[in-house]
């Protein structure tokens, strides 16, 4: 998998812009629980690059409940270390920023921030040389992969049945539940039938004690995987403990770079890198490496519908064949792009050039969240 590419001179950066992005989505529950207030909006910092022969790529950084130190993060950390550069080894300029930044922190809004600006120079280098992210990185085609309906957590039994039934109508044959309540999981179960694979994700809402007390539940549940069970989120030896009880274990969407994901590679059934958070194209190549070596299929965490979601969608030809796609079942307002949606529970791959993502300017002036 290449790490440079031949050129007799690379365009230096010229040009780095935020787009602060907020678009209401309807997804039929109460929105709380998990959040500082009630969740009803998409919060994306969207980045745009350009370099001096007016070649683009568009990247972007998480930023839900934290957009505004998102994109000043973007802006005052990251933004100086682009312009004026050639860069043509992303993952070595990556981690030159990375050992630049240490000091501020090397996880949440640092690789927020990161992770968006690397996506759009993988971006940027697909459009130089026309050609998708897959074929830079050396996969040989397109492929599709199912998709799992990635519902919100409901705290309803009834409403738990509306939306599951909801997602089998549309041709979802997997569902994960961000549900804690064993009524609620098992009244999911008897919805979607023995045949369709169940997951449950905690949001680190249990102890080892806990998860312990709820295997019955997750037994007869038959739950492929319990996601992020524990808190604090980085309990690794608790993960392993789960495991070594016969619960399978998916973890990694509050980890970031390679390095941080070793210790999830070791510790669970399922690493689960997202593309936002983890340091972007570069470090989420380095973490499918890392988990093909040891066995594991990453199961990438994708709850968002900007340039991350594009990515994550081009890099699928060099996942496992037994790799899920996350898709959040929320109801944007609008969309920034041409978004890819699943059909009958499939997303794939397409030829677009870099990640594929074009953006919808009259949408994002239209959601622009000012100062």
């Amino acid at each position: 998998m290449p790490k440079t590419f031949a050129s007799p001179s690379i365009p230096k950066i010229i040009s780095i812009q935020t787009f602060p992005v907020r678009i209401p989505f309807v997804d039929g529950g109460p929105g709380i629980g998990g959040t500082p207030d009630r969740w009803h909006m998409l919060d994306m910092v969207l980045i745009r690059i350009e370099d001096e022969e007016g070649n683009v790529g568009w990247g972007e950084a998480f930023a839900y409940f934290c957009l505004e130190p998102v994109k000043a993060a973007v802006e005052r950390m990251i933004a100086p270390f682009v312009l004026g550069q050639a860069v043509a080894d992303i993952p070595a300029w990556n981690l030159d920023v990375q050992k630049k930044l240490h000091l501020f922190g090397r996880y949440g809004i640092t690789a927020f921030a990161l992770s968006g600006v690397d996506i759009a120079l993988w971006d940027l280098a697909g459009k130089r040389l026309r050609m998708p992210l897959w074929a830079m990185l050396g996969a040989k085609g397109v492929v599709k992969r199912p998709v799992y309906a990635s519902l919100v957590r409901y705290g309803s039994a009834d409403l738990i049945e509306i939306q599951c039934r909801k997602a089998l109508k549309l041709g979802y044959r997997h569902v994960k539940l961000h549900e804690v309540a064993p009524d609620v999981i098992r009244r999911a179960r008897d919805v979607v039938g023995p045949a369709v694979p169940l997951m449950v994700d905690a949001n680190c809402s249990w102890t080892i004690e806990q998860v312990m007390n709820l295997r019955d539940t997750f037994k007869e549940c038959d739950v492929l995987w319990v996601e992020e069970p524990l808190f604090p989120p980085d309990d690794y030896a608790g993960m392993a403990a789960a495991e070594a009880h016969g619960i399978a274990v998916g973890a990694g969407e509050n980890a970031s770079t390679e390095f941080d994901f070793r210790r999830i590679i070791q510790s669970v059934t399922y690493p689960q890198p997202s593309m936002s958070k983890v340091g972007g194209v570069s470090e989420f190549l380095e973490i499918l490496k890392s988990c093909e070596h040891a066995g594991k299929v990453a199961m990438a965490h994708t709850p968002y519908f900007g340039p991350a979601y594009f990515a994550t969608l081009a890099m699928l030809p060099l996942m496992s064949n037994e790799t899920l796609f996350e898709y959040l079942f929320v109801e944007p307002e609008a969309w920034v792009a041409r978004t890819p949606q699943p059909v009958e529970g499939m997303l794939g791959a397409t030829q677009a050039f870099g990640i594929g993502f074009e953006p919808d300017f009259d949408v994002i002036e239209r959601y622009a969240v000012r100062s």
